[in-house]
């Protein structure tokens, strides 16, 4: 007999704003509940205008028709902290695969003169802003309330570890928390190829709106399943150092974006901490089957693994012009493999 996978559940979190203690409790727990099952949900109850994304995708759409001299005057190689334009066939994943895609990197707006700019740090500092009327206040206003939506989130799910709601805020005083705008072109033509482009996000999670079907997740036995955007919610996936910091009670999920014909808005804001936060397993959380972890650096580990994906940067690291971090892992180190084997790491 088949049995049919679980649906992918849909979790109102509007508790989390105002509701009482025994609705923010139930809210948690259904929180931890996704999380330790794929590792994927729909949120709803956000509070988030319909409006912020409206004017993000009308700036994506404007973006993106340009013709490709004008986006290239932002091309993230221009950049020393990793922001700008991505060109198709800028981004290599772990399989040696690339993406027919292209995209827009930003996160927080940082001044020429921040310290961490100035030092040299390759995730922090200013955007690159390309000149089109109202494209910096679109997608500067959709980041900054996606943020704060993080930020209550996170609380949710320091809940559900039981941990105190402002376990993690102290570590969100200027995280590299990016915010891509992508584009998929229409291609009538569209055949997939098995494991295209499959991967874990490196951060704590992710919250994402789109514009159409292709994305698939990896359930529980290792089976590739449909995640089509629910209207008004947002799509949330736990990463790489959620898994580590619960000691893979939480599992970051393994995901892909299938080749569809239609042409494809995809906006995700993937979550971090600051770039110097050591991430260790929680005492007494997860699985005790699990080898001892020492840790990582969460900036070091996301800027390893971003390093790996462009090809801007290993062109860099070819020449000897960067390093990685001593220690950073080789990707794919998170999440489920086909068939439901959970990658056991000892970093």
């Amino acid at each position: 007999m088949t049995t049919e996978p679980a649906p992918i559940p849909v979790v109102d979190i509007g508790a989390l704003f105002d509701g009482s203690a025994s609705a923010v409790a139930a809210t948690a727990q259904a929180l931890g509940s996704a999380a330790r099952a794929n590792g994927f949900l729909y949120v709803t109850g956000h509070r988030r205008p319909a409006v912020l994304f409206e004017q993000l995708l009308t700036a994506a759409r404007d973006f993106f028709a340009q013709p490709l001299a004008e986006k290239m005057r932002v091309y993230i190689g221009n950049s020393r902290n990793h922001r700008g334009y991505v060109p198709q066939g800028e981004e290599v994943f772990a399989a040696g695969t690339k993406d027919v895609k292209e995209a827009y990197d930003c996160s927080r707006d940082l001044p020429q003169d921040d310290p961490d700019y100035l030092a040299g740090n390759p995730l922090l500092g200013p955007n690159q802003w390309p000149e089109l009327p109202g494209f910096k206040h679109a997608v500067s206003a959709y980041y900054d309330a996606t943020f704060e939506l993080g930020r209550v989130l996170l609380r949710g799910f320091a809940l559900a570890l039981g941990e105190p709601p402002e376990r993690f805020d102290p570590m969100l005083t200027k995280p590299p928390s990016q915010l891509r705008l992508i584009h998929y072109p229409h291609d009538a033509g569209a055949e997939d190829q098995p494991g295209i482009g499959a991967h874990t996000d490196y951060e704590l999670f992710t919250l994402l709106r789109s514009t159409g079907p292709g994305l698939e997740i990896m359930n529980e036995s290792g089976a590739w399943m449909n995640a089509p955007p629910v209207p008004h919610a947002y799509v949330v996936n736990i990463g790489d150092m959620l898994e580590l910091w619960s000691n893979g009670e939480f599992v970051a999920t393994s995901h892909r974006v299938r080749k569809v014909p239609q042409e494809r808005y995809s906006f995700p804001l993937f979550f971090a901490v600051d770039y110097h936060t050591r991430i260790t397993p929680m005492p007494r959380r997860g699985r005790q089957d699990r080898p001892a972890a020492a840790g990582l650096i969460a900036g070091e580990h996301l800027y390893a693994q971003t390093a790996r994906t462009f090809n801007y940067l290993r062109t860099r690291l070819a020449s000897g012009e960067l390093t990685l971090p001593q220690g950073s892992l080789t990707p794919p180190a998170f999440g489920r493999r086909p068939g439901g084997e959970e990658k056991l790491i000892k970093i």
